[in-house]
């Protein structure tokens, strides 16, 4: 093997470490190297170290893929740090021909086939956020448990189950649509969570009266459509109540566990009960409760302007009904932030950089997070 050659052979194999962010996988095993070329040049000043002038011929899924920066980025990395000599990179990018996108799309549905997340020995922890009813915090809770578990290192995915109400997008600040690569569809990654809502879809804007199987099919492509990859924890976000999205997702996810969000008045922590109570119909075990907006601090002074003790209540009649222990998980302020930061586009519970706040709201979102994979 001459010396070029043998350098080409070892970027091919340091570029089978570089992975596309969307698929998770290799891009030297997805097909996207169609070629490398390296041509020995005149070293200058460098001594005895050879040099070389590498092309790259890289072939990426879609034309004008939008992580094709990163990608690129990471191929110049691999090749610059190559340590036996000097490498200057040339990358040039095109797309996949529409036959070869077909037979890589139908060896990854082949692989998945249907939802994933229900086969046997799946590793993903899939947490469904639920609700009695609306404007107690549940799709805030929902943005900000997903991007707590991604701060803290998970693979986290979430998907925006409140198909007449979908607010993740807006959570998340993502104005765009999901990747299609021959109808699979590549999810939307923000502040580090992999997203899926019928909001990023055209027209969805217009009211949606989905009832039965209809609503059914919805979740079901979400789960089977998406290449999600193998995330350490998925969330949904469910409509509020206990109608016909809850069921589905009793039916399509029996491993997932049930998180009740709750305020502290009365009139919430009833109707809290009942969402909590589908698990009496279906193979679905209610982990836990939060209470959202359980007091606002007001120069040092706790004014419990909700009232108190809903969250108590919910976890105590469940845990009496259902016959095993439903702690009460969390207890959330009333934080103007939530609102206000979640509205802009960014998890209040991050800052800027998106790392994880350090302050009471911050704590407290880490150990729900911590807690909630602590259990079995």
């Amino acid at each position: 093997m001459t010396d070029a050659r043998h350098i080409e052979a070892q970027i091919y194999e340091r570029l089978s470490k570089v992975i596309d962010p969307e698929l998770g996988r290799s891009i030297t095993d997805l097909g996207m190297i169609a070629a490398i070329n390296a041509v020995g040049v005149t070293s200058q000043g460098d001594g005895d170290v050879p040099s070389y002038d590498v092309t790259v011929h890289v072939e990426l899924t879609v034309e004008g893929c939008p992580l094709s920066q990163t990608i690129t980025n990471q191929i110049n990395g691999a090749i610059v740090s190559y340590p036996d000599a000097k490498l200057t990179p040339h990358i040039e990018v095109s797309s996949m021909s529409h036959d070869k996108l077909a037979d890589l799309v139908a060896g990854l549905k082949a692989e998945r086939k249907q939802n994933p997340f229900n086969k046997p020995g799946v590793k993903t922890r899939i947490f469904a956020i639920a609700s009695g009813k609306g404007g107690v915090g549940k799709s805030s809770v929902s943005a900000n448990l997903a991007a707590t578990f991604a701060a803290l290192g998970y693979d986290t995915a979430a998907i925006d189950a409140d198909i007449y109400g979908f607010s993740l997008p807006k959570l998340f600040g993502v104005h765009t649509q999901p990747t299609n690569l021959n109808g699979m569809l590549m999810p939307v990654t923000a502040w580090g969570v992999k997203l899926i809502s019928i909001g990023m879809f055209a027209g969805a804007d217009r009211a949606i009266l989905w009832r039965g199987p209809r609503l059914q099919r919805s979740l079901e492509q979400f789960l089977s459509d998406v290449w999600w990859g193998d995330p350490d924890v998925l969330l949904l976000d469910l409509a509020p109540g206990t109608g016909d999205m809850a069921i589905s997702v009793a039916q399509a996810l029996p491993n997932a566990e049930l998180v009740v969000v709750t305020t502290p008045q009365p009139s919430a922590s009833d109707v809290a009960v009942r969402s909590g109570l589908v698990a009496l119909q279906v193979p679905m075990k209610v982990r836990g409760v939060v209470e959202n907006m359980s007091w606002y601090e007001h120069k040092g002074e706790r004014l419990e302007i909700f009232g108190a003790g809903g969250g108590r209540r919910v976890s105590d009649q469940l845990t009496e009904t259902l016959g095993y222990d439903v702690p009460l998980l969390a207890q959330l302020p009333l934080d103007p932030d939530l609102r206000e930061v979640g509205e802009s586009g960014r998890p209040a519970v991050l800052n800027e950089d998106g790392a994880l706040r350090s302050d009471v709201l911050g704590r407290t979102f880490r150990e729900l997070a911590e807690g909630l994979l602590r259990s079995e």
